[in-house]
């Protein structure tokens, strides 16, 4: 999050609405101007850490922030020398095939929604929608979909799980160097339904 902009940077930038805004990269990213006339600068980064790693130190990766903080002020240049104040990170549900599933437990008593990909924050009021009509045993056009009541296929165990991985996000990095051309690698995963374009 940046420190707040004056009126004349807001101006510089052109940007009047305060829209929420998203660039279509396959690594991507997601930037808004806040009430107080900040920028929310987010995106990109992804880490896997070796079985499912999870640690308060992995949230602060201060490498991610410069990244971002080179790729802000290519989008951005007349802002160069704008600070930025905050910053955080956090876990990313991801699934297989990187879109949601949804589905009930204990007797449906319980339901579930997951894997969002990082685009939970978009899709949260369409997830509680589903998780509703599940819970009342309802058909309905959500229910229906392919995505509700099917899981995705669980990720290999380790080690085959970091090289998974690994080959997935440097031919998604070569995609992104490539005009968004698939490799092989990428097109096999495809072709099981497996990531981001199933």
């Amino acid at each position: 999050m940046s420190e707040p902009l004056t009126g004349d940077q807001l101006a510089a930038i052109g940007w009047k609405n305060r829209q929420g805004l998203a660039d279509a990269g396959i690594f991507f990213h997601y930037f808004r101007v806040s009430e107080d006339d900040r920028i929310l600068w987010g995106g990109w980064d992804g880490i896997y850490h070796w079985g499912n790693g999870i640690r308060p130190e992995y949230e602060q990766r201060q490498k991610t922030f410069e990244l971002l903080s080179r790729q802000f002020f290519a989008m951005f240049p007349q802002l160069q020398g704008l600070r930025f104040t905050h910053g955080w990170g956090g876990v990313i549900d991801v699934c297989s095939r990187f879109s949601p599933f949804y589905g009930t437990a204990l007797g449906g008593r319980v339901a579930y929604a997951l894997g969002f990909t990082g685009q939970g924050v978009a899709a949260v009021r369409f997830g509680a929608n589903v998780c509703l009509d599940l819970l009342a045993r309802e058909r309905t056009e959500r229910t229906t979909l392919p995505i509700v009541g099917s899981k995705p296929v669980p990720w290999p165990p380790e080690p085959l799980r970091t090289a998974a991985i690994w080959m997935t996000q440097r031919s998604m990095q070569r995609a992104q160097d490539n005009g968004g051309e698939s490799d092989l690698w990428l097109r096999t995963l495809e072709k099981f339904k497996l990531g981001f374009d199933t």
